[in-house]
């Protein structure tokens, strides 16, 4: 999966000094297709704390069906608490913040109404209105994360000082797009589905769902070198039964809708109106050619969903940007390696790079 991947226990986080989950509370907020939200919600935690010149913030915001506690392992062996202050913000539509299942935007026959220019206002609201902080030192995304840290450095290239965008493009591709598409299907193709949501647990959909994503996420030499068995199950029918149907079962089906539909929309030029193209897409080059923001790209070399070729067109197309592939047979994963210390490694030299340019006595 985008968000997590099934491999054990979820590390909470919580002994490196972050703060239990907040909410944020957005009043009136309007969104980018023209609705307006009476109420709206960001849930955030915070690892490490501000400096006195407020220059030590990264903001790091979750990837696909990821809540904090699968994703914050990277505080520590990446992103070090005692020089930064880690926000870890849940995405719109995640179950967490703003959700079709807690009171947020409903399914609508178009598809969710929020996009990742709604997650980018949101997120310069949170940062400027409780941590008095209009320059973030470094959007740091993975996957879904990388889509919104594009969005930052295109949207308000003043902003971001630094972007690190792992596994993950500034414009879904239409092979992408297929993928998305069949998971979004699996689940409305459930005769549970009615149209808007759901009269009941779509148990065959979410099976269907589990099992494209499982044979997405990691690469075929992954499976064939017998990971899946390294990580105690018999075979790959029970670590689709025992790994990935659980972690998607834990989600409201609405949100893992809501969270396609966002991933579907995924378009920084169309997000910032930059038109060009004649068949109608947005100038892509143009559009990331305005980033004024110090970028690392970063791909992994069995990446079935953004492949390195893909990452890199994105990379060839920033000023001053740098490109690194991480070769990994964890596919996706290698992106957010919980628990392979090599790509951990690799990770925290390329942020370390990026951001040389900062005292860091303890690095």
């Amino acid at each position: 999966m985008s968000g997590t991947f099934p491999s054990g226990a979820a590390n909470t986080g919580l002994s490196r000094g972050a703060s239990a989950d907040r909410v944020y509370e957005l009043t009136a907020f309007p969104l980018a297709c023209g609705e307006v939200l009476a109420k709206a919600k960001l849930n955030y935690r915070v690892y490490g704390e501000l400096n006195a010149d407020r220059s030590n913030l990264v903001l790091y915001p979750s990837s696909y069906g990821a809540w904090p506690e699968d994703i914050d392992w990277l505080v520590g062996p990446i992103l070090d608490p005692r020089r930064w202050c880690v926000v870890l913000v849940s995405q719109f539509g995640n179950g967490r913040s703003s959700s079709p299942s807690n009171g947020g935007p409903p399914l609508g026959p178009q598809g969710w109404p929020i996009d990742h220019r709604d997650n980018l206002r949101a997120q310069i609201k949170l940062l400027e209105e409780l941590f008095g902080v209009e320059r973030p030192a470094l959007v740091y995304g993975w996957s879904m994360g990388a889509q919104q840290a594009y969005h930052w450095a295109v949207l308000e290239p003043q902003r971001p000082q630094r972007i690190c965008c792992i596994c993950g493009t500034a414009r879904t591709t239409p092979h992408n797009r297929l993928f998305l598409l069949s998971l979004r299907q699996a689940l409305t193709n459930d005769s549970a589905w009615n149209g808007s949501g759901f009269d009941a647990l779509p148990e065959r959909g979410l099976r269907n769902f589990a099992l494209i994503y499982a044979s997405w996420a990691a690469s075929q030499s992954f499976y064939r070198r017998g990971a899946h068995r390294q990580l105690g199950y018999a075979d790959v029918d029970s670590y689709v039964e025992q790994a990935w149907l659980p972690a998607y079962r834990r989600h409201d089906p609405r949100n893992l809708i809501a969270m396609l539909d966002v991933w579907l929309a995924n378009d920084v030029a169309a997000a910032g109106g930059i038109i060009g193209a004649a068949d109608g897409d947005g100038d892509l080059a143009a559009a990331l050619g305005r980033i004024q923001a110090r970028t690392a790209v970063i791909a992994a070399s069995s990446d079935l969903y953004f492949p390195p070729a893909d990452c890199a067109a994105d990379a060839a197309l920033i000023p001053g940007a740098s490109f690194q592939l991480l070769d990994s047979d964890l596919g996706h994963r290698a992106g957010n390696p919980r628990d392979s210390p090599v790509e951990q490694a690799l990770i925290r030299t390329a942020v370390e790079t990026l951001c040389a340019d900062l005292a860091n006595p303890l690095c």
